[in-house]
This record gives C-alpha cells, structure tokens and sequence, in this order.
C-alpha cells in the first residue's frame, strides 16, 4: 500500500510541476514577438514630455537611459504639451530624417489631460502606426494613464495593440506614477521614474524579440 501510496504522489507531483514548467514558458512566449533590430540600429522615441524627460534632466529621460541599456541609438523625439493631433503631423518628418528601424509610441498624455475627444486621439495613434509601418518601421506601444484618483491605463492603448497585434507596456507609467518615490509631481516620473520605465522597455524589447540577449 506504501509503495502504491508514494508511487501515486509521485506522478501527482511531476504532472503539477509540468503543468507549472509549461505555464512559466507560455507566460514568457506571451505577446507579439517582433523582428531583432541590428547592433547599429536607431529607435525612435516618439511623444510628449513623458517621452522629452520632463521632471529630470534629458541625461535620465528614459531614451537616454535606454540608449544604454540595449546599446542602441535612440533618439528623443519628445516634444512637451503636444496633442496627438499636432504629433500626427510632426511624425513624418522625422520618420523621413532618422529612418528608424524602431518607432516607441507614447502619446496621448495631453489629450487625456485636456479631456479631448478619446475616439479621435486613439485614430491619431492609429495614423502614426500607419505611418510607420508604410515604412517597415516596427512599432511599440507604452500606455498612458487617466490621470485621476486611479491611474489606470487608459482603454485606447490595449485596444490599440490588439488591434495592429504591437508589443504594450500597458501598466508601467500606471505603477510609477502611483509610486512617490518615483514621480516628480502627479504626471510626470523623477529619474527613478524614468529609470524604472527604461527597464520595463528593455525587457519588452528582449521578450519580444527586437533586441536579443548574448
């Protein structure tokens, strides 16, 4: 009876702890995987102040910060106070100057701030992933918060990525702002803040694929 006893507890232990090993692989196979991005590649960082670094010094926004994180060049294309109206029209431009191969989408801020009209910032956001990817420029999203007594993300970004199937940095900005410790008032992140959102990105950029590991 013992021996009948532990043989069966034996297979209920190795079959929980398959179950555990092929959870833990799905979790990290999760998501949309993307094209690597060559060692000399350039990323774009496109947005408003949370992408320009305002509550630090430009050293430690977080395009800084990733730059050296992933050995890459990233540009800051953070412009503050920018609607995503008046981003739709500076992103050409840019894409055209820089020819990045990677395009980070953090956009939206002020429109909520402003309380502008959601449906037509979500088609703004929409029409600079267009932009993009007429280039084969690959895109990734940050969301942004509804900056309130909650700062939950605001719904357009996961919609958003669903819908073109980008790589999300859904609750990042959410978790640092909610955090004194890591923001320089109640929209914007200090340098810990930016820090912090420069290793979420990295980490994106690695389990996604863009950016391998040797």
């Amino acid at each position: 009876m013992d021996q009948t006893r532990n043989h069966s507890l034996y297979v209920v232990v190795n079959s929980l702890l398959l179950l555990l090993f092929s959870l833990s692989m799905s979790a990290c196979s999760d998501g949309p995987e993307m094209q690597p991005i060559t060692a000399d590649a350039t990323i774009l960082a496109f947005g408003d102040s949370l992408t320009y670094g305002t509550g630090t010094s430009r050293d430690k926004a977080y395009p800084a910060v990733l730059e050296t994180l992933i050995n890459r060049k990233v540009i800051n294309a953070g412009v503050p106070g920018e609607v995503t109206r008046e981003g739709l029209a500076r992103l050409p431009q840019l894409l055209s100057r820089h020819q990045p191969d990677l395009l980070i989408l953090c956009h939206g801020g002020n429109d909520i701030l402003r309380k502008l009209d959601m449906v037509k910032a979500r088609n703004n956001i929409q029409q600079m992933i267009d932009l993009a990817r007429e280039q084969q420029v690959q895109v990734v999203l940050i969301g942004v918060p509804k900056f309130g007594l909650f700062l939950d993300p605001a719904p357009i970004y996961q919609e958003i990525a669903e819908h073109n199937n980008l790589p999300i940095l859904s609750d990042a900005l959410s978790d640092i702002l909610s955090s004194a410790q890591l923001k320089s008032d109640h929209i914007h992140p200090n340098s810990k803040g930016y820090q912090q959102l420069a290793e979420n990105i990295s980490e994106m950029l690695i389990q996604s694929k863009a950016v391998e590991v040797y």
